[in-house]
């Protein structure tokens, strides 16, 4: 059956003209551009007034961090015109192993968004993580001969990299005799360091906070990702690398979005549009989201409006706004009116996928076991960093005679990481300032990567009421106060996803964020984003594991006392 788009406006972005074009399909592939007329089709469709570019393309993303199944990300993502995603599962790969990978790519199997599957790098991310499985090499190779898979995802162990570690050398290996791309991960690397990294064999990075720094990656002919997503938005910082020359080599991606923002603000069209506000161009902006994501991943005639490249459409009502009226995916119309259409889903209950969910293995927890019992009164405490997965070390004097250390009046609150995937009893317990909790605790089984339980508190008994209940209800997202669940998000699925639909998980994001506020966070923090990249040992500068304080650089464990000859 062919298809014909008449009347509107199309975008090329191999040159970057708008020009008045009708637009001729063939069931999945575009076969013409330009006079075609209604003879030649067997359907027609008006567009008069619109503008057609490609389908955008999410150049990195985590599926879990949306909490929301492939199929529900799919309906939430695609009336934002996003037609393919790039998505690395090392999330539940750190759960589950090679079976969450299984999940992940049978739960998106012909779906119309198409979603393409890294493989994950570092599971677990670093030696000093308690994950619930661990990938090597050999467990990777087969899945590079998947058609879906085209390369290796993040390798978040630069200092592995840098140290020419066995394991960490075999992937990068295992990868490049595939013929598949490697994703990067290395905030604030640079110089010479970063020239060893690259030499590794790593084409791109997502990690960059300022502009200084993702220059100097695109210099050294890496693919620069802007990220702009729920815990990090580095797009305001990253504005500079729009422009010629830099933008040639960039990426539009979220990582990490909920899903209240997902359907509140919208996915890379957000992006796209935050970038126009501030004077940038809209077809350089589409160009990032399009070409030159199906270009850093190798991706065959996909990322253009042009004869033999999978119809993957954006109808836009109106450019600037970039207003999605219709999106094509692989030439059937898969939103009409801005609104998605049906389609059918994998079933994620079959039996195979127990194991999946049913991830949870942990005693109950008393409030006796969130005690800290420090030898000095001098401190280390993280300090996070709003809109930024970096942290800090910051030195404090606590007074543990009071509430065991906590500070409300200073913002510094308890904050505990326990493993939960083996039940060994291990808890990383220790100080966190920055989030502004005036009351209660939160906790969640969403902490990166090894996904272990995290809390955050004003209090040792209402800790130990997160905890418990994020263990009742098999993993998730919960706040307490006064003993008592004010809001909370069940996350079945590896502890890390819902089996919910976007809008039910939205309201319930949104409850969530209404209760934190109530006690106490500001508008401007993300508590459980931020908390969520608190026990990462690959982003700077320190970290909690269940073993307890970790120096990202060194990768060793700290004392949470600080000796007086330290400072």
């Amino acid at each position: 059956m062919k298809t014909l788009l008449k009347n509107g406006k199309v975008i090329n972005v191999f040159t970057g003209e708008i020009r008045e074009e009708n637009i001729l399909i063939e069931d999945e592939i575009i076969l013409g551009v330009g006079d075609y007329t209604d003879a030649d089709a067997d359907a027609i469709e008006d567009i008069a007034g619109c503008t057609v570019c490609p389908g955008l393309i999410d150049g990195h993303i985590h599926i879990e961090s949306t909490m929301l199944t492939p199929a529900e990300l799919t309906r939430a993502a695609l009336p934002c015109g996003t037609t393919a995603i790039i998505a690395d599962p090392h999330e539940i790969a750190n759960v589950c192993g090679k079976k969450g990978i299984d999940f992940m790519l049978e739960m998106s199997e012909n779906l119309p968004l198409h979603v393409y599957i890294m493989l994950p790098s570092c599971v677990p991310a670093m030696p000093l993580d308690e994950s619930g499985a661990e990938l090597l090499a050999a467990d990777l190779k087969p899945y590079f001969s998947h058609p879906r898979v085209p390369g290796l995802a993040e390798m978040m162990n630069y200092p592995g990299v840098l140290a020419g570690a066995d394991f960490v050398l075999e992937k990068l290996e295992a990868a490049k005799s595939a013929g598949k791309v490697i994703d990067g991960h290395a905030p604030l690397l640079s110089g010479h360091d970063l020239d060893r990294y690259i030499a590794a064999g790593i084409q791109s990075d997502h990690e960059c906070s300022s502009a200084e720094e993702a220059i100097e990656r695109v210099r050294k002919g890496q693919w620069l990702m802007i990220r702009q997503g729920t815990a990090a938005r580095n797009l305001e910082a990253l504005l500079p690398l729009f422009d010629e020359p830099y933008c040639r080599r960039c990426l539009l991606v979220t990582d990490d979005k909920h899903p209240a923002d997902l359907l509140r603000d919208g996915h890379i069209d957000n992006s796209i549009r935050m970038a126009v506000r501030a004077g940038k161009d809209p077809v350089t902006c589409i160009r990032m989201a399009t070409i030159q994501a199906a270009q850093c991943f190798g991706l065959q005639r996909v990322g253009a409006v042009a004869p033999g490249y999978r119809a993957d459409l954006v109808v836009l009502s109106d450019l600037d706004s970039f207003a999605v009226r219709d999106v094509y995916s692989a030439g059937t119309c898969a939103v009409r009116g801005g609104k998605c259409l049906p389609f059918d889903a994998p079933d994620l209950r079959d039996a195979k996928w127990t194991e999946i969910l049913h991830s949870f293995r942990l005693d109950a927890l008393t409030p006796d076991q969130f005690q800290i019992h420090a030898k000095s009164d001098r401190c280390r405490v993280i300090g996070a960093i709003p809109g930024q997965l970096l942290t800090n070390e910051i030195a404090e004097t606590l007074d543990f005679t009071k509430n065991n250390g906590i500070d409300i009046s200073r913002d510094i609150l308890k904050l505990a990481v326990i493993e939960r995937h083996k039940n060994t009893g291990h808890r990383g317990l220790g100080y966190i300032k920055g989030i502004g909790l005036r009351r209660g605790a939160i906790a969640a089984s969403v902490s990166h990567d090894a996904h272990n339980l995290i809390v955050i508190g004003t209090n040792d008994a209402d800790m130990a009421c997160a905890a418990n209940r994020v263990r009742e209800l098999g993993g998730g997202s919960v706040a307490v106060a006064d003993g008592k669940v004010c809001a909370e998000i069940p996350l079945p699925i590896a502890g890390l996803m819902s089996d919910a639909d976007a809008e039910t998980v939205a309201k319930q994001n949104e409850a969530l964020n209404a209760a934190v506020r109530e006690m106490g966070v500001p508008e401007n923090i993300s508590p459980f984003m931020n908390m969520a990249f608190v026990s990462l040992t690959v982003i700077p500068a320190i970290k909690m594991t269940t073993f307890g304080l970790a120096d990202v650089q060194t990768q060793s464990l700290l004392p949470l006392e600080i000796a007086p000859d330290a400072e």
